[in-house]
Order: C-alpha cells, then structure tokens, then sequence
C-alpha cells in the first residue's frame, strides 16, 4: 500500500536533506506546505485568493483550509503513490483530518522522528556558514570551510552566517518546536506509527536506516 510520509524533527535535524535523498533515490516526491503558501501567492484561483487574504492581514491559516490546500495538492498526479509531508501536519487536529485524507486516498501514515540531541541541534545551526561565491554550506563544528578553486573565494569575506542562527534565536526556535510539537509525536505514538531515528550522525547513515525503516512498513 502507498505511503503518506510524515518527517518529523526540530530544526536543524536535517528533515529537507532527508527528503531530498528520498525524492532523489526512490522517487518518491516532497510535499512542503511552505513552497505551497509560496505558490499561492502568485495564483489566481478562489482558494488561493483566500489565503493571500489571511497572510496580508496577519493571521494563521486555520487548520480547515491548510487541509483543504493539502487535500488539493496531494490529490494532484504525482502524489498518486507515496509522498512526503514536510511542515505538515503541525497539530493534533491537523493529523486527525490527515487520518481522513489517508482514508480517503487509500494510503496508510507513518511518522518518522529524527531526534537530535540538543547540544547537535544547536552546534548545527549556529555553526552553519555558507559561501556566497559558490553556494556550499559549512559547519565550523562540524564541516569546517575550506577554499574552493575559484579564484575570488575568500573564506574570510565571502562567508554567510544568518542572522537567525544566533545562540538566543535557536534557543527560541527550539523552545518553540518542543512545545509544538511534543503533543503531535504523543499523537503517532499512541496510534503506533511513530519511527524514531537517531539523528546525531551524518546525513547518509541517517537515510540509511530511514530508507530501511520505509521499505520495512
């Protein structure tokens, strides 16, 4: 039976890099509910037009239209197999009308967490540089930069640090995804669809036991 893939972890854990693997290895494509509100932005349909109404005006998307705006996407030719859910569901109400979702396409849920410890987390996002000339990321804990062969990489101008990779502004983050998102991993683990991963390693042998883990559902 296809597969609705839930990918669930703090920021930081490397989700988008999992999602990619998954989309490029085994086909199987990423749903961001983040590049959908970006899309909506520039169309012209009723539902679209609804939600550049709630975004001008300041307010969250309720959760009824986020499904409706999952629903219509996920119902579109590629997501006729397995797909990914990236940014969704974010609450217990959210999942329960997924269940219905599910239902409806004939897919079964399976949540996957990659947990990281806290400490990763941080060095992770704090750490992260990324070089404006050729667009490689690095790591000072982890990935230190190293000068590429292009003749105007200079690793001590051209480096980017963001400005919401802060100590107090990933604390923040942090704090506000733990309490988000705790009642959510309750949620799939009182249902028994919850896989965890150890995500304190490097990127391939985290998809290595995640594709494992997919295969074995």
């Amino acid at each position: 039976m296809s597969k609705i893939i839930v990918l669930m972890g703090a920021p930081g854990a490397g989700k988008g890099t999992q999602a990619r693997l998954l989309q490029e290895r085994k086909g199987i494509p990423q749903i961001s509910t983040g590049d959908i509100f970006r899309e909506m932005k520039n169309s012209d349909t009723p539902l679209a037009r609804e939600v550049q109404k709630i975004m001008a005006d300041g307010r969250l998307v309720p959760d009824d239209l986020t499904f409706k705006i999952v629903k219509e996407r996920t119902g579109r030719e590629d997501c006729k197999g397995s797909y990914i859910l990236d940014g969704y569901p974010r609450t217990e109400v959210q999942a329960q009308q997924l269940e219905e979702l599910a239902s409806e396409q004939g897919k079964e849920i399976e949540a996957f967490l990659i947990d990281v410890d806290r400490e990763v987390l941080e060095k992770r996002m704090t750490g992260r540089r990324t070089c404006a000339v050729c667009g490689e990321i690095f790591n000072l804990y982890f990935k230190p930069p190293v000068k590429c062969e292009r003749p105007e990489c200079d690793l001590e101008k051209n480096l980017i640090h963001r400005a919401d990779d802060n100590e107090e502004s990933v604390r923040q983050r942090l704090i506000t995804y733990e309490e988000k998102t705790k009642p959510l991993i309750d949620y799939y683990e009182r249902k028994g669809k919850l896989r965890r991963i150890d995500g304190n390693r490097d990127p391939e042998a985290i998809y290595a036991d995640l594709e494992k883990l997919i295969d074995a559902v």
